[in-house]
C-alpha cells in the first residue's frame, strides 16, 4: 500500500453494515480469500478512499454536519447478489431499498468543498463481498449470499480515516437529521 502523504489524509464516508449482518458479510468476504476483509468491515461507501488536505480535514467534518443535518434518517434493504464484472472482479450484496438516500448522501458528500475527488466508475451503493479473487471464489460468494436479506434503519454516517496501512479508523459518526 502507499503511504499518505505528510500533509493530506486519507478519508472515506460509509455507512457500517450492524451486526449480526456486519460480521456475516465480512466473514464470507474473508473466506472468498480477500485479502481487505481484514481491514475493512462490511459497509456501503458513500465517498471511497480520498486524500484531503490535513489542514482542509475540520472545514470537511463541518460539511459533513451540515450534510448530515439536512437527510432524514431512512431504512436499508440488502438483498441477494450482484457483480461488476467483466468490468470489475467484484461480487456485492445488492441495496434493494435505500438506494436514492444513499445517491443523495454521496452526491452532496462527494460535492463537499475539500473534497475532490475524480471517481472512475459511476455511484452504485452495494456492499462488496468479493473483490480481485479467482474467478472460482467470486462465483462462490455469489452464490452463497444469493438469497441474502436483511433490513436496517441509518441513523448516521461515519467518517474513517486511513494511514496507509492497518485498518480503516473510524474518526466520527455523524447523525441524520441533525
Amino acid at each position: 500500500m502507499s503511504r499518505v502523504a505528510e500533509d493530506t489524509t486519507r478519508i472515506g464516508v460509509a455507512i457500517d453494515i450492524p451486526e449480526p449482518w456486519g460480521t456475516t458479510l465480512t466473514r464470507r468476504r474473508a473466506e472468498a480469500g480477500d485479502p481487505q476483509a481484514a481491514y475493512t468491515p462490511a459497509h456501503v461507501t458513500l465517498l471511497g478512499p480520498t486524500e484531503v488536505a490535513a489542514g482542509a480535514l475540520p472545514a470537511v467534518e463541518k460539511q459533513l454536519e451540515r450534510i448530515a443535518a439536512a437527510h432524514r434518517p431512512f431504512t436499508i434493504q440488502l438483498r441477494g447478489t450482484g457483480t461488476f464484472r467483466p468490468i470489475t472482479e467484484v461480487v456485492f450484496v445488492t441495496l434493494a431499498m435505500g438506494i436514492s438516500e444513499c445517491e443523495l448522501l454521496a452526491e452532496a458528500i462527494a460535492a463537499a468543498e475539500g473534497v475532490n475527488r475524480a471517481a472512475r466508475f459511476p455511484y452504485h451503493p452495494h456492499v462488496t463481498v468479493a473483490q480481485d479473487v479467482p474467478a472460482p471464489a467470486l462465483d462462490a460468494v455469489f452464490e452463497d449470499l444469493a438469497d441474502f436479506s436483511c433490513r436496517f434503519d441509518v441513523s448516521s454516517f461515519t467518517l474513517f480515516s486511513h494511514g496507509g496501512e492497518g485498518p480503516w479508523r473510524p474518526r466520527r459518526d455523524f447523525p441524520l437529521g441533525g
